[in-house]
């Protein structure tokens, strides 16, 4: 009779316990519905619509107060043993550490947000700080949460700390170069999102979407995504196209490959018919009047042609490509340079190389507007006696054999 007594007994605290244990877990979550449902909702109002991330942060801080109810609450639960009690207060605590550290982490985004809404934080973003003040705060939290648990004091742990710091510089190496490189970049206005660069060695050749901590996303045009480590931008060469952007022109380098058998003097009877092209006129004039008046005070009366100086075909068409680049609408003049040049001769043939900017630098017009000026020029090419170097091909073979 007194054994079954004892179980009742026993049963009864058991039960006494869970009661409790059930009322604490009632009361912790109806305090939490209560201020996230009511209270939160009530707020909302006055919190930045634009964004959730405030919310979240709010709502992580509010998190911590449930918490504290369960941490104060266990340790009047009856009957239960020292050792569930310690614990969970310790769990408990751990929790509210974590709880905050999240809140923070959350008002850093929000931070973070808030400056991307300001114009200048597109040339200078501060996500990469924000992930170093992330980094600090969730390793604080990192410890706290282990002192609290092991009950010891976080100065221990840091005191031994000390002992790892080689190992966690080791750990942590590209963190702490990619801060520095973030900082350079930065301070140095040498990256901002929405520039086009150029990084072969990372195989990058697009716009920069994100700058980070760690890595800068770069969307190639094929829209493909390269992940470039920050530190890489720093140790390693790249072309960065902004000062093309912000100069509203873009440049054309690109050589028209003369053959060299068709480079001659023109007769006066070609000079007359070059009189034709409206472009021309200044130059031909100018030209005429110059060598006219060389040979004059230069050479006798009885020299013979071969010692006069005489206009050529490749000297006229490089005079008409720069009239006719001069007066095309889609040129930028100005500051920007243009010139037309003779580059040293080959085997290939000697090229005349066009040297200009258009007056925009969108991809699309600018592909346009070059492949109009060439189109012109190779098609102009014949009136000037001259013609393009092309390796023989096989219709060239055929035709000699025909002519056999």
């Amino acid at each position: 009779m007194q054994g079954l007594l004892d179980d009742y007994s026993e049963l009864a605290l058991w039960l006494q316990s869970l009661i409790a244990l059930a009322g604490l877990a009632v009361v912790a979550l109806a305090v939490n519905w209560l201020i996230k449902r009511v209270l939160l909702r009530a707020a909302a109002p006055y919190l930045d619509k634009r964004s959730d991330t405030v919310d979240r942060s709010v709502a992580w801080l509010a998190t911590v107060i449930p918490l504290l109810i369960v941490s104060r609450g266990i340790a009047v639960v009856p009957n239960l043993p020292a050792e569930v009690v310690t614990v969970t207060v310790n769990v408990v605590k751990a929790l509210i550490v974590l709880s905050v550290a999240m809140a923070i982490s959350w008002a850093l985004n929000y931070a973070n947000e808030l400056y991307a809404r300001r114009p200048e934080a597109r040339s200078r973003p501060i996500k990469g700080y924000v992930q170093v003040v992330k980094i600090v705060v969730f390793c604080g939290a990192a410890i706290l949460m282990i002192a609290v648990l092991i009950e010891q004091s976080p100065l221990l742990l840091l005191s031994g700390l000390g002992a790892m710091a080689a190992v966690l510089m080791l750990v942590f190496k590209d963190t702490i170069l990619s801060l520095v490189a973030s900082v350079q970049l930065t301070s140095n206005d040498m990256l901002r999102v929405g520039d086009w660069i150029e990084m072969p060695s990372m195989n990058a050749d697009g716009d920069v979407i994100d700058i980070a901590l760690h890595t800068v996303k770069v969307q190639n045009f094929d829209k493909t995504v390269t992940t470039i480590p920050t530190h890489r931008l720093i140790s390693d060469a790249y072309r960065n196209w902004r000062g093309m952007s912000e100069s509203g022109g873009r440049r054309i380098k690109r050589a028209l490959v003369i053959d060299q058998n068709a480079v001659r003097f023109l007769s006066g009877d070609e000079v007359a018919g070059l009189r034709r092209f409206r472009l021309l006129d200044e130059y031909l004039a100018r030209k005429e009047a110059e060598i006219a008046e060389w040979n004059r005070h230069e050479l006798s009366s009885d020299y013979d042609e071969i010692n006069a100086r005489r206009i050529t075909n490749i000297g006229t068409l490089r005079a008409y490509v720069i009239a006719y680049l001069k007066s095309h609408p889609r040129i930028a003049g100005g500051g920007f340079t243009l010139m037309v040049r003779q580059l040293p001769p080959g085997p290939q043939g000697l090229p005349l190389e066009i040297y200009c900017f258009t007056d925009t630098v969108d991809w699309g017009e600018y592909e346009s507007i070059q492949a109009d000026i060439f189109d012109h020029l190779i098609a102009i090419l014949p009136e000037f006696e001259l013609r393009i170097f092309q390796e023989p091909s096989g219709l060239d073979f055929a035709r000699m054999a025909e002519h056999k």
